[in-house]
């Protein structure tokens, strides 16, 4: 019972000296530094702002760097943006036999000239005679239609629309009783496209259609001889689809003629005014950098200034070039304002020009629809005739 009792004692002795039993002074109150804990506040919430922060500005620099980055691959790589030679995958290895059933009996040839940087470029050629006689080893009129195309593909899947203008032309030609006529139609393959050689810029394509030109006057030289007397005259048709219509009216603004031929008329199928303003069209937002990189193209094809350039150059002629422009109704590419511009861009500069609307048709098949066809050939035929009176 000592024993226990003993135990006992010594039991809530150590009990109570193990206990956290606070001193006195250690309960004291003590005064806190406010300024150092509202110190602390402010920068915990600096650093709370700054993480807020960091995800807007990481967004807003991607954005600006994207825009950037889209601004000089678009200003970089125009050439491979504006001309496409490569599209369709086989536009390069398309042949003409491919096509020749199915252009209405008219024969296209391959004939290879060079431009004057000695770049070798195609040509798909054919000889169509027209008038009373059907056939003509000697024509009265020799009638040149220079055509440039559109900016992908090739010409061998154009040939076929293109043979039925002439066929429908040739069928016209039944009407006419005194003139022989031979129509030779001349496809320029700019640099790049189909088997000529290079790559297509628009400074190229202007060496291109200056050689094809030399080439026609050379034929007609070659076929024909140097007896002015004899001969008879070249009458040249420049016809262009959408930036060939640019092509066409470089040419023709950019060079004079040969002496042995002359320009008739100008064919602007699906056209537009110029690169400049066709980047405003693709890109009509003005808040978008893309429309406002204009000053740094390389490209431009300015058929709103060209017309004037031609005008002037043949204001003093007894026939101005007469310019017909062929519009897509449904065109998804090219506005239809653009066209409009051209057409009164030549009524301001004094040009004769008439212009067509072609129901239901696309930018690209124009000539696809019968109404098109149709319009090409009325036109020639109009122009063939006038050149008897």
């Amino acid at each position: 019972m000592f024993f226990v009792r003993r135990t006992s004692r010594v039991s809530v002795r150590g009990i109570l000296k193990s206990a956290s039993i606070p001193s006195p002074s250690s309960t004291t109150p003590r005064i806190v530094d406010s300024t150092h804990t509202w110190y602390t506040c402010i920068n915990t919430r600096k650093y709370h702002a700054e993480g807020l922060m960091l995800a807007p500005v990481v967004f807003s620099g991607l954005f600006v760097a994207l825009w950037t980055w889209k601004c000089l691959m678009l200003v970089t790589f125009q050439n491979k943006i504006i001309y496409m030679p490569g599209l369709p995958p086989n536009a390069r290895w398309e042949k003409i036999q491919d096509y020749a059933n199915r252009c209405a009996g008219i024969e296209f040839r391959e004939e290879r000239v060079r431009a004057a940087d000695g770049t070798d470029l195609a040509l798909c050629v054919a000889d169509v005679d027209l008038g009373p006689n059907g056939t003509s080893v000697r024509p009265d009129v020799a009638f040149y239609i220079l055509y440039f195309q559109g900016n992908a593909s090739s010409i061998p899947p154009r040939l076929p629309d293109l043979a039925s203008a002439l066929s429908m032309l040739k069928r016209r030609s039944m009407q006419w009783h005194a003139t022989n006529v031979r129509c030779t139609m001349v496809c320029l393959s700019y640099r790049g496209y189909w088997t000529s050689r290079g790559r297509p810029t628009e400074n190229g394509l202007k060496l291109d259609s200056a050689a094809a030109l030399d080439w026609i006057s050379r034929l007609h030289h070659d076929t024909y001889g140097e007896d002015v007397g004899s001969r008879p005259s070249a009458e040249l048709v420049l016809w262009g689809q959408s930036i060939g219509a640019g092509v066409a009216t470089n040419l023709a603004a950019g060079i004079p003629m040969p002496a042995n031929v002359s320009l008739n008329s100008l064919i602007l199928e699906t056209p537009f005014t110029s690169i400049r303003a066709m980047l405003e069209v693709l890109y009509p937002q003005k808040w978008l950098p893309y429309r406002h990189l204009w000053p740094f193209l390389r490209n431009h094809l300015d058929s709103w200034n060209n017309l004037e350039t031609i005008s002037q150059k043949y204001r003093s002629a007894l026939r101005p070039p007469e310019v017909f422009i062929l519009k897509a109704a449904k065109d998804e590419l090219v506005p239809s304002e653009l066209s409009e511009k051209l057409y009164n861009r030549c009524l301001d500069v004094q040009l004769p020009v008439t212009k067509k609307d072609v129901a239901g048709a696309f930018h690209n098949d124009t000539m696809f629809r019968g109404e098109g066809r149709r319009a090409v050939s009325d036109f020639l035929s109009h122009r063939i005739t006038s050149m008897r009176v």
